[in-house]
């Protein structure tokens, strides 16, 4: 018995708009200006959070440094 995709028909691959990355999860907008614009889940959610730290971004006071 063969198992099937629940997407049949998967998203091609496109660079991020934000990152620059090349993703197959992103999100497409149109702009006023009727362009395409891709954004990454990761860039979507970061954005949505509100919060723009970059990745490896640890605070410091969790190790047992507070910064002054």
């Amino acid at each position: 018995m063969s198992k099937e995709l629940n997407n049949k028909n998967p998203k091609e691959i496109a660079r991020c708009s934000e990152c620059d990355r090349e993703v197959d999860h992103y999100y497409t907008f149109l702009t006023p200006s009727n362009e395409k614009r891709v954004v990454c889940w990761q860039c979507q959610m970061r954005e949505e959070k509100g919060f723009n730290a970059k990745r490896s971004f640890r605070r410091q006071s969790r190790r047992g440094f507070i910064p002054r």
